[in-house]
């Protein structure tokens, strides 16, 4: 969310409808579009109008709301309409584990009221979707105020894609830390990579950052190892979609990249995400899948043709990066550095000593 603009809006009780800003459409004009049903939460997250992990998961999660509206009153056949639906929603993008952890919430929300009357289970569905939401709103701030203490005064931070208000609850990951850092009195200049082919940075991530009043200069994503070669960069923070057992982290196509630059260059490179983001069933980043998207969003962006017809395409919309390039992981629990098995899990289980301040980070970094 911008300081005007809200990502997400439930309006009204069990049967309303949820209200999107459609984020193909910034920066050129601000666009809300009403979903009455599941299949309109879908098509939304599969085009990418609603984007970012925690948003996925939150209009996910309205999104059976939404499509459990008119299920059948008997007992067996309501649940197997919010299987349907979920499974449905599901199938809309497959990398962000938000989503997937969203929709089990949902479910597993229902089927402790099994044996209730289905008006009973529908409010209590909005409920767990609207908690989902609020709980977003916070661990983002959380996550801010974790991530501030790496930033020194005077710091030039390079991000990639979008990980701010637009793609969470409100206030974002990777720019929480930003956000935060500002109310400070630090003074950040942001570096916003382009994030090609479908210009995420430069359409969202520069939009927002100037809502806020936040200095930031949008670069090439061909540019970032020139800008930290002069200088210009003391530290990376991007956001995540899926973060594995040992740290590995998928997130837009071309942080891998940054990662491997950062490390030459010796800067932090640091990933904000929320604990939701963790799946700890795999055990590295191998296992994670990553989304195929359609060609003709390198060869037609926006519809502008840029490439011969029929040429072959190769269009993933995420890559992995190494946990052994991640100086720090921040999530609304803490800091979690080193970046291994054993420090994850002690800090998503509230068991570890949390570093308190940025020079430790530096320091692991031009020690590496």
């Amino acid at each position: 969310m911008t300081k005007e603009v809200a990502t997400l809006v439930w309006i009204g009780d069990t049967d309303g409808s949820l209200r999107i800003l459609d984020q193909t459409r910034l920066p050129r004009e601000v666009v809300f579009r009403e979903c009455h049903d599941e299949r309109a939460v879908w098509e939304a997250i599969k085009t990418l109008q609603v984007r970012g992990a925690p948003a996925i998961g939150i209009a996910a999660a309205y999104g059976v709301c939404l499509g459990m509206k008119f299920a059948p009153n008997d007992e067996r056949a309501f649940f197997q309409r919010l299987d349907e639906v979920t499974s449905y929603l599901a199938s809309s993008r497959p990398t962000a584990v938000n989503l997937f952890w969203a929709l089990d919430r949902m479910r597993r929300r229902a089927e402790a009221l099994r044996g209730q009357p289905p008006d009973t289970i529908r409010k209590a569905l909005l409920e767990e979707a609207r908690a989902i939401h609020e709980e977003d709103r916070a661990l983002c701030h959380a996550i801010g105020r974790w991530g501030e203490r790496l930033i020194e005064d005077g710091s030039g931070v390079l991000t990639h894609c979008n990980a701010g208000g637009l793609a969470t609850a409100e206030y974002g990951t990777a720019l929480a830390v930003i956000y935060e850092a500002a109310a400070k009195g630090k003074r950040i200049h942001v570096y916003a990579d382009e994030t090609r082919p479908l210009l995420q940075g430069a359409r969202l991530t520069a939009w927002e950052l100037k809502a806020h009043g936040i200095p930031v200069t949008l670069i090439c994503d061909d540019m970032a190892a020139e800008v930290m070669k002069e200088g210009k960069i003391q530290a990376v923070i991007v956001g995540a979609d899926r973060i594995a057992a040992n740290g590995d982290t998928a997130n837009k196509i071309g942080t891998y990249g940054l990662a491997i630059l950062a490390r030459y260059h010796r800067i932090p490179f640091y990933v904000a995400a929320p604990s939701s983001t963790f799946d700890l069933r795999l055990s590295h980043g191998g296992l994670i899948p990553i989304e195929q998207r359609d060609p003709r969003e390198v060869t037609c962006p926006f519809g502008i043709p840029i490439a011969p017809e029929g040429v072959d395409v190769y269009n993933p919309a995420f890559d992995v990066t190494p946990a052994e390039l991640i100086n720090a992981i921040i999530c609304e629990k803490g800091v979690i550095q080193p970046v291994n098995r054993e420090t994850i899990a002690a800090v998503l289980n509230g068991a570890a000593e949390i570093p308190t301040g940025p020079q430790r980070m530096l320091e692991s970094s031009a020690s590496s």
